[in-house]
């Protein structure tokens, strides 16, 4: 799918948009249980005014420092923030209030600052499906006790999330996804996080209900240091 240039942004996202729900619908078994979580990150407000122009509402971020800025900014007040990258428990209070969908819960001390600062706050918890360095997410072996304890801690636990591997092509994050949407499944939880631009097909016809797509829609991310100039 093409990137987007300044010209004609946002019907470059729409046709964008147009193809990946083309992918969606040839691949997923049920088509309208999937929602696109369209991941701005390191793009600027306008990218983000582009995203909501074609209907897609709900955002996804990585870094506290950005996501505050945008959420500032009143143009994007429709916007319904997720928190999809690794997430710092210090990070969590200046976050609380801002954030809709906390993605990448992957151990307790994350769950005890959430529901500290966000009661009642919707939540993923992250599993591992990788043992590729940097990969976040507690084991599936895990999951079930985080998921309890998440519970029990007044959050609300509406399903699992997952990165899947970045060798061996899409076709072999296959496996770990059917794995991700049957533990889901297996503890009565209705959302599977899982699937990126590469291999969103992969993902929904295993069973994800949110996918979290950049690339596809908005072409590659400018260099960090031009988001630091912006959301400062």
């Amino acid at each position: 799918m093409p990137g987007v240039t300044a010209a004609g942004l946002p019907e470059q996202v729409a046709a964008n948009l147009a193809a990946l729900r083309q992918v969606i619908d040839a691949s997923a078994p049920d088509p309208g249980r999937v929602r696109i979580v369209a991941v701005t990150k390191g793009h600027g407000p306008q990218v983000c005014e582009a995203a909501l122009a074609a209907g897609l509402t709900d955002l996804g971020e990585s870094y506290a420092q950005e996501l505050q800025a945008k959420a500032a900014d009143a143009r994007l007040e429709r916007a319904r923030w997720h928190f999809v990258g690794g997430l710092q428990s210090r990070k969590v209070r200046i976050l609380a209030g801002t954030v809709s969908l906390w993605q990448s819960i992957d151990r307790t001390k994350l769950v005890d600052e959430v529901a500290r600062w966000a009661p009642g706050a919707h939540v993923l918890v992250q599993v591992s499906l990788s043992d590729e360095p940097g990969k976040a997410g507690c084991s599936f072996a895990d999951a079930p006790a985080l998921v309890a304890g998440a519970s029990r801690a007044g959050l609300v636990v509406d399903g699992l999330m997952g990165v899947g591997p970045t060798a061996g092509g899409a076709e072999a994050a296959r496996p770990q996804f059917r794995q991700l949407a049957r533990a889901a499944a297996d503890l009565g939880l209705e959302e599977v996080s899982m699937g990126m631009s590469a291999d969103v097909s992969i993902a929904v016809a295993e069973g994800a209900t949110l996918v979290r797509v950049g690339s596809a829609l908005f072409g590659p991310r400018p260099a960090r240091a031009a988001v630091r100039a912006w959301a400062q």
